[in-house]
């Protein structure tokens, strides 16, 4: 019996399927992308996506979509990119909320860490230590002084149980073995125009919400939250060379693909995004607005995700947080 004929197409159908791969990148995108962004319009996260989607829009001469789909802690969005066609054609640009909520959220409808493909972190939101001007602390090492000698009487808001801001504070406490009087508002900017009341005295803002007020000597800088230095005000000592060694927290806003999207289309996703985020005029622009850029490799934000996820599980069950 002759069986040349049937090895023959074994190994042709083994080469054409090893060949697909590379054949959907070549042809990718042959339709309109679908960005999904699980927040509202007009936030940082819908900012910076549309500022790289716009650009990329230009070099894959494709239509990019901004599909915004906010509510219910954004879980609707990320879960309908989770589930879509890994072809590339339905993307996801999430921020740090895709690593929190694992830790807050039981039995929820997708896996941040097997459902996903990342390709690229593409800008970071570094926390300020900020204080209202009354407060007798000229330095983060002054404020852990006053927190350990009045523990639970300095209060500090905070944008909502549960969101990086309030996160940012809970490691600060665990990590630096102090407590403040926590009160959540409902956002960023009203626990912001409390501090400046002196209702709070105490503030993890964002870069972009902080900065305005600290340059206009409203309110006094103490640190960073990031691993390094806000391009921004580099002036300012991170929390780290401040004193609370290995602290280390930024928000973030970062492109992923469902999982199972072919490794040549993650590829050059990823290649077109860093060279559009190492673009001055990119760089410059998301500077005013208190974003980094960043540009990452896949497999450091990868990296990146799986260390937070279990960082925020252990935070938030030792200092018993619970969901809104």
């Amino acid at each position: 019996m002759n069986i040349k004929p049937s090895i023959a197409i074994v190994f042709g159908c083994a080469a054409l399927s090893a060949a697909l791969p590379a054949m959907a990148a070549d042809n990718y995108p042959s339709r309109p992308i679908r960005v999904i962004v699980p927040q509202s319009a007009g936030g940082s996260t819908d900012v910076a996506a549309r500022v790289l989607t716009d650009r990329l829009t230009e070099v894959l001469k494709q239509n990019i979509v901004v599909d915004n789909r906010p509510g219910a802690g954004s879980l609707h969005g990320t879960e309908a990119a989770a589930k879509a066609a890994p072809d590339g054609h339905t993307l996801l640009i999430i921020a740090a909320s895709l690593s929190i909520t694992p830790a807050l959220q039981a039995n929820l409808p997708y896996d941040p860490v097997r459902d996903f493909a990342p390709i690229t972190q593409i800008v970071d939101l570094p926390h300020i230590v900020v204080v209202h001007p009354a407060v007798q602390a000229k330095t983060l090492a002054d404020l852990v002084a006053l927190l350990k000698a009045k523990p639970g009487q300095i209060s500090a808001g905070f944008s909502g149980i549960g969101t990086s801001t309030h996160l940012a504070i809970e490691l600060f406490q665990y990590m630096s073995q102090t407590k403040m009087l926590l009160v959540p508002f409902k956002g960023g900017a009203p626990a912001m125009t409390s501090l400046l009341s002196g209702e709070v005295q105490v503030n993890f803002g964002t870069s972009s919400t902080a900065l305005p007020h600290i340059r206009a000597g409203k309110l006094r800088a103490l640190a960073v939250t990031g691993a390094k230095r806000s391009q921004a005000a580099p002036d300012i000592p991170t929390v780290a060379e401040a004193g609370v060694k290995g602290y280390q927290h930024a928000s973030w806003v970062g492109m992923l693909a469902p999982a199972k999207t072919p490794k040549p289309v993650i590829d050059r996703l990823h290649a077109e995004s860093v060279k559009i985020l190492a673009r001055s005029d990119v760089r410059n622009g998301f500077l005013k607005s208190g974003m980094e850029a960043e540009g990452n490799s896949p497999k450091e934000f990868a990296d990146n995700i799986v260390r937070e996820v279990e960082q925020w599980k252990k935070l938030v069950k030792t200092a018993g947080i619970k969901a809104p």
